[in-house]
């Protein structure tokens, strides 16, 4: 379980297919501090450290991942965010982020706000997943590569967040473009209610 507060990111310095599975190898500056078997968000979703050596560490993604996130995008070179697993002894500063993926989203618009930035995106509309919770809401919560955000201006298929320069600068938010896919983790907490709803139905 995660908070959607990133902690920095990583570099991919290797990627490597297997059949179905990609194994990435990352670098960051906290790799002597993880262990095999750790898990660690990458863009929100949710890998196993399978290895550990001279600097670097390395996450298999299989293809359900691959299918439902932007991983399979990913080049040498590339910065994701990353966070470990939250500790249960702390606040809280987030979001509950489960580190599964639900869809992809695409960068629509970026509009300069002067001195942060306000992101759209837009993501494939589904009726019956909406009613299932896979939807956003006006000051409700998003994942966003991992990042916990506040929902403005929700619609059927797209929503809006407001980028302050620190997350702006310390995500791979700097890297974005119109035309960028990201991945998106929607509210557990709504899915949770949506669910009790259908029972009370």
């Amino acid at each position: 379980m995660f908070s959607g507060i990133v902690e920095e990111t990583a570099k991919v310095v290797a990627i490597e297919r297997e059949l179905e599975n990609v194994h990435f190898t990352l670098t960051c500056s906290f790799v002597d501090e993880l262990k095999i078997d750790q898990s660690v968000a990458h863009n929100g979703v949710c890998l196993t450290v399978v290895s550990i050596d001279n600097g670097n560490y390395v996450v298999t993604a299989m293809k359900d991942t691959l299918d439902r996130s932007n991983l399979g995008r990913l080049n040498v070179g590339d910065c994701v965010n990353v966070e470990r697993s939250m500790m249960m002894n702390g606040r809280l500063d987030g979001h509950i982020v489960q580190g599964h993926v639900d869809q992809t989203a695409e960068c629509v618009d970026i509009k300069d706000a002067e001195g942060s930035w306000y992101f759209t995106f837009k993501y494939k509309f589904d009726k019956e997943m909406a009613m299932r919770g896979y939807m956003t809401v006006d000051k409700g919560s998003v994942t966003v590569n991992g990042v916990s955000l506040t929902v403005c201006n929700p619609t059927d298929d797209s929503f809006q967040v407001a980028i302050i320069p620190y997350t702006y600068e310390h995500t791979n938010f700097h890297t974005f473009q119109v035309g960028s896919v990201v991945n998106i983790e929607f509210d557990i907490i709504g899915k949770y209610l949506s669910r009790m709803m259908h029972f009370n139905s």
